[in-house]
């Protein structure tokens, strides 16, 4: 566009100084006489434009003028970077480049990854940008999706009106409406596979201030207790902190945690073996000691 075309010409000549013509089209692919006549609009909009001919000629602006480019502190547009940057490591842009050549600022004057870099892909940054391109788009044009989800009942495909993206707990997810249960429901990315535009039109319904509040989808009121061995300290520090266990005087650690499921829980003890005993409460003692028994017919049974 024209008008982005003329910023771009005013935003080189504060970087670089002096440039010529045949430099300025060949950036914006146009030719000399497209730069000729954007340069007089220019200096009629009242940003002064000298040009001159000759070996050492070229355009620039008028010795002792500059556009105020002091908007932010350096520490302001440090946050602004390492966010844009964090973006674009989920996607295939260049927006905190694009920002700097735009207000004329050497991106190595402001020093973005000497002590902070975020990167919010994971394993998965080809599926992670395609999701969040489609989604996006979807919500942009509000089209509903459709998806296959896994989740620990089996695999279902679901139909969702798109809202948001939503990063929180360490991964990304889909919050929408399902029209299955006619309701508002996060989706996680890493379950959340065949994603696909339905073409399908839908009208934005008022989202509850309650369902924004998210958080509250991962309420951890099955409460259970349990002794730890002292060798996985590193594993309790990580996930819960290190105030979240009593230290016994045999070294052991014990724990009295809400889990948002039992289903999620069994995971959670199995995967530390014999490092951990279950206390209670008592429904999920036997829930627990069923699945250690299941578990061992499996192993022997396959001997």
């Amino acid at each position: 566009m024209k008008i982005e075309r003329l910023i771009g010409i005013i935003t080189i000549l504060q970087q670089k100084g002096k440039v010529t013509a045949p430099y300025l089209a060949e950036r914006f692919e146009v030719s000399r006489r497209t730069i000729s006549r954007d340069i007089e609009e220019i200096c009629r909009a009242g940003i002064p434009i000298v040009t001159t001919q000759g070996v050492d000629g070229g355009i620039e602006l008028m010795e002792g003028y500059a556009l105020d480019t002091t908007v932010f502190t350096k520490e302001e547009l440090k946050s602004i970077f390492i966010g844009l940057q964090s973006l674009d490591s989920v996607s295939d842009t260049l927006r905190y480049a694009q920002l700097a050549e735009k207000i004329g600022l050497d991106i190595k004057s402001v020093s973005i990854a000497d002590d902070m870099k975020i990167d919010l892909a994971s394993f998965y940054k080809d599926s992670i940008s395609e999701k969040i391109a489609l989604i996006r788009k979807a919500i942009a044009e509000r089209k509903c999706v459709k998806f296959q989800y896994y989740y620990p009942k089996g695999e279902v495909v679901k139909y969702v009106e798109p809202y948001l993206v939503v990063f929180q707990w360490s991964a990304w997810y889909l919050f929408g409406y399902c029209k299955e249960r006619q309701d508002f429901r996060m989706y996680k990315f890493s379950r959340l596979w065949e994603l696909c535009d339905t073409k399908e039109d839908y009208a934005v319904r008022e989202i509850p201030k309650e369902k924004l509040e998210f958080g509250s989808y991962m309420a951890d009121d099955k409460m259970i207790t349990a002794i730890y061995d002292k060798s996985v300290k590193y594993r309790l520090v990580e996930e819960y902190g290190p105030n979240c266990f009593k230290e016994q005087e045999d070294g052991s650690l014990y724990t009295e945690w809400g889990f948002s499921s039992y289903e999620g829980a069994l995971q959670w003890f199995l995967s530390f073996g014999n490092q951990v005993t279950v206390l209670g409460p008592e429904d999920f003692l036997q829930r627990y000691k069923e699945e250690i028994s299941l578990l061992y017919k499996k192993i022997f049974c396959s001997f």
